[in-house]
């Protein structure tokens, strides 16, 4: 696969930034769950980064498990269809559930999400999101990182067509 067409752009927000606020949102989480053992439920590929972070941010016994849903292909925006492309190997009935997102951004895979496990019955069911997209609806989201600019975001986990994940930062991706 070659890279995509395009330059990465200015910083959005710095890897020191990043930290803090995993570091913030993990304390919250420790807080709010004292005394219980959620499942950080992360959605892939984009929230692997944050997800590793904020595990080990959260000063409490977490278990994890992962889906992967597509909803981009190997585009910038949104095909406006949600499947479900990896599905979960832990059954959640009667557990808490945190939603670990990369990015709210039409909020439509939010949606879908939070309604298939919703009707898995789960004790509780909390969405976290590292990054909202400024004018979008964050999905109900209790816990976020930080909202962003409409531009097209790549880094700390999110890419485009698979590359620039690996960055520490979250940079602008300027297409050609």
């Amino acid at each position: 696969m070659s890279i995509p067409a395009g330059s990465i752009g200015r910083v959005v927000i710095a890897a020191d930034d990043l930290a803090a606020r995993v570091a913030e949102i993990g304390a919250q989480v420790t807080e709010d769950y004292r005394g219980r053992q959620p499942l950080l439920v992360g959605v892939l590929k984009g929230a692997f980064v944050f997800m590793s972070d904020l595990a080990r941010s959260i000063d409490l016994p977490v278990e994890i498990d992962f889906m992967a849903v597509s909803s981009y292909g190997s585009g910038t925006s949104s095909s406006g269809v949600v499947r479900i492309v990896k599905d979960l190997e832990t059954d959640i009935e009667g557990r808490d559930v945190i939603l670990v997102e990369d990015i709210v951004d039409s909020g439509l895979t939010l949606k879908y999400l939070t309604q298939v496990l919703g009707d898995r019955r789960p004790a509780s069911l909390e969405i976290c999101a590292l990054l909202v997209r400024e004018g979008a609806e964050d999905g109900g989201a209790k816990y976020f990182g930080f909202p962003i600019p409409p531009d097209f975001v790549v880094g700390y986990g999110l890419d485009v067509a698979e590359h620039y994940r690996e960055l520490d930062a979250i940079h602008v991706f300027e297409p050609a």
